[in-house]
């Protein structure tokens, strides 16, 4: 009988541990720089599965919603992103502390452009070609827009091509991803995550909170129809909702086939 009143008492206190780790909770720690080990100030970090954001203060110290088994984005410009994911250990011994170290940046070929500019602006005008055929919509930070398939009939075809070719590769982003899709939503309501992005070039912020390849971006946006300078010229931000729209669009169009 006492051993059975042991084991007893183990597996509630088991069950009362487990119970707790799988609570939200707010997780504090202190971002510090890799190679000074001086804290780190204005670093964001996005909670990746619940899209939620915080940025450390000037004594490098942060506090952000997460609980056991969600991932954690630490992003800062010219530092390498960390990405890690909560532990039952951080829980129970909160606070901890995260190191970033810089990029090394390797710097790339210099291209000259293909165009031969004379410098005189009526000469130059008719030597650079202009595409008349562009679609343009409103996209955050942009004050007139950019191309988009929203009103060409070129990306509805292709959306449409999507929903009835199983092996579409929007099928297989949209289809098959919902989950990871619907995150589009909160990354627009989350000021901390939407600042972020609007600073951010690299795609790297942008498929970790999606779960999708950063190399499945471009071919996103290229079934979508939006044009090859928009897709290298864009930020992350305006990329956000460039996807947000065609997923938009490709649930209507689904949902009505």
């Amino acid at each position: 009988m006492r051993y059975f009143v042991v084991f007893l008492f183990v597996l509630i206190s088991y069950s009362s541990f487990s119970q707790n780790d799988s609570l939200v909770k707010n997780l504090k720690g202190t971002v510090i720089h890799n190679e000074t080990k001086l804290p780190m100030s204005n670093v964001h970090i996005i909670n990746t599965t619940r899209v939620k954001g915080s940025i450390s203060n000037p004594s490098g110290t942060f506090e952000i919603e997460a609980k056991v088994n969600d991932t954690l984005l630490f992003s800062y410009l010219g530092y390498e992103t960390v990405k890690v994911k909560v532990t039952n250990d951080w829980i129970r011994n909160n606070p901890t502390k995260i190191y970033l170290s810089e990029k090394a940046y390797v710097l790339d070929e210099v291209v000259v452009a293909k165009y031969n500019l004379t410098g005189y602006v009526e000469v130059d005008t008719r030597l650079i070609p202009v595409a008349d055929d562009s679609y343009r919509y409103s996209i955050s930070g942009l004050p007139a827009g950019y191309e988009s398939g929203t009103y060409n009939p070129g990306a509805i075809a292709k959306i449409l091509g999507s929903i009835s070719n199983p092996t579409d590769f929007l099928y297989n982003i949209f289809g098959k991803r919902p989950k990871e899709m619907k995150k589009l939503k909160e990354m627009k309501k989350d000021d901390t995550v939407r600042n972020l992005l609007a600073t951010k070039f690299d795609r790297e912020t942008l498929a970790a909170l999606l779960e999708i390849s950063k190399d499945d971006i471009p071919l996103i946006l290229q079934n979508c129809n939006y044009s090859e300078y928009f897709i290298q010229t864009a930020n992350d931000l305006q990329i956000m909702d460039a996807i947000s729209a065609c997923y938009e669009e490709y649930k209507i169009l689904k949902k009505n086939k």
